[in-house]
């Protein structure tokens, strides 16, 4: 998917893991934007996968962030962006696979959350789980990080639809971004050092490079979905990869 919007250009693919595909099973990631006019909300969500519905808890949340939050003022946002996140879980609690019609359902819908709110020249990030967002600046000082966030063990995260989602839930200004990336965990492996402490420029700098110099719409998609699915990519991680750029000048 690629939209521009005044000074607001986006790309962002899914792609599939090789463990679902050899199962013949969808992607459980999803991501979604809105503009209007200089603002934009972009939120992208891996749906667990050993959630029996992980895919709808990931749809889910994406639209409805995106829905609300794209007429909300920056001034109050951390609030907006927590009430979103309730309206989510809400539409989940009385959704027709949760047999329970309560909180204790959530568990099937199980997904991470990385999302960023941008207007003017301010965004803040919001996140739970793994997963990650990038504020590219000019500089190397004036980048800001949203590092993915595990549990006791690597394998393990935390999902918006935990009992204490509130808990996990980071918020991260930023300001005068040249470019956003907003990514799974599929991606985080090669976006980051192995320890999370370091960008890994290699991987960064030339997409953004590309994206940001790519005006064609489907040479810049195609693009994107063949670097998350290269062979080599997808054996290096065969999760389910999910990377939305933003280009904001």
């Amino acid at each position: 998917m690629m939209n521009r919007k005044q000074n607001i250009h986006i790309v962002a693919a899914s792609v599939t893991g090789t463990y679902h595909r050899a199962k013949n099973l969808p992607c459980q990631d999803f991501h979604a934007h809105a503009c209007r006019g200089n603002k934009l909300v972009a939120v992208v969500s891996d749906g667990a996968g050993s959630a029996k519905y992980g895919k709808i808890g990931a749809k889910t949340v994406c639209s409805t962030l995106c829905d609300i939050l794209i007429s909300c003022p920056l001034d109050d946002i951390r609030q907006k962006i927590i009430d979103a996140l309730e309206i989510a879980r809400q539409k989940l609690i009385y959704h027709r696979f949760n047999k329970t019609k309560s909180e204790n359902g959530l568990v099937d819908f199980a997904a991470t959350v990385v999302g960023a709110v941008y207007t003017g020249s301010r965004g803040i990030f919001f996140h739970i789980g793994d997963g990650a967002a990038i504020a590219l600046g000019d500089t190397a000082q004036s980048t800001v990080v949203s590092r993915p966030e595990n549990g006791l063990f690597s394998c393990e995260t935390y999902f918006f639809t935990m009992d204490d989602w509130k808990d996990s839930l980071r918020f991260t200004p930023f300001e005068k971004a040249q470019s956003l990336m907003l990514m799974t965990d599929g991606v985080t492996g090669f976006a980051f050092t192995k320890d999370y402490d370091c960008l890994e420029n290699r991987f960064i700098e030339p997409i953004n490079r590309f994206l940001r110099a790519e005006p064609n719409r489907r040479k810049a998609v195609r693009a994107l979905n063949n670097t998350l699915g290269t062979p080599r990519a997808c054996q290096l991680n065969p999760d389910d990869k999910t990377l939305l750029w933003v280009g904001l000048k």
